[in-house]
């Protein structure tokens, strides 16, 4: 049986083909797209259609959220911000001072 697509926003993916976008091909890019451009019902969709277990999965392992985001990935999953990838790469490249 198949799962029912998610209804997401179409400006989430507004680089791609919308009506083409194939959730299964790649949903750790879709995960990661719905969190750092979605609203709330966007992210309810994302992880009634995907389930919890890989939603965390792809956010613990995604190179890069903007770092609102990335606090608000970690409340949703319960997991300290300390144990994403983002967040890692962020504290080994920071850039200039922001003033």
């Amino acid at each position: 049986m198949n799962k029912p697509k998610p209804i997401f926003e179409k400006r989430i993916f507004w680089d791609v083909d919308f009506d083409n976008l194939d959730y299964d091909k790649h949903p750790n890019w879709v995960i990661e797209r719905v969190f750092d451009r979605g609203d709330v019902e966007d992210i309810r969709q994302c992880r009634r259609y995907y389930g919890d277990e890989k939603v965390k999965e792809a956010l613990l392992n995604a190179k890069f959220l903007f770092e609102h985001r990335m606090h608000l990935a970690a409340a949703v999953i319960d997991e300290p911000i300390e144990k994403f990838r983002c967040y890692k790469l962020r504290q080994l490249n920071q850039g200039p001072w922001p003033y």
